[in-house]
């Protein structure tokens, strides 16, 4: 079944509007993380330390999930142990 509604005047406004902005800050955003990820990659290297790992620390703090993170990684341990495949 296609898509027929017809938007008024209004609504055409507010959409237009809604696109324009939304563009705006999509791009603000990709330039932000560009730059973020280009600091995280120079201070990795000035620290001989892993973009990955660093990256990775940025994004668990940001969203406070430092618990959940080491939970993951218990139960991937738990797992691996099993199996035998541990150092």
């Amino acid at each position: 079944m296609a898509f027929n509604k017809v938007f008024n005047q209004e609504e055409k406004a507010r959409l237009t509007k809604l696109i324009q902005e939304g563009d705006q800050v999509l791009h603000e955003v990709d330039a932000l993380s560009e730059g973020l990820r280009e600091t995280v990659k120079a201070i990795a290297e000035e620290m001989d330390l892993k973009t990955g790992v660093l990256m990775k620390a940025v994004k668990v703090a940001h969203k406070a999930k430092f618990t959940d993170e080491r939970d993951k990684f218990d139960e991937l341990e738990t797992i691996l142990e099993t199996v035998g495949k541990t150092l």
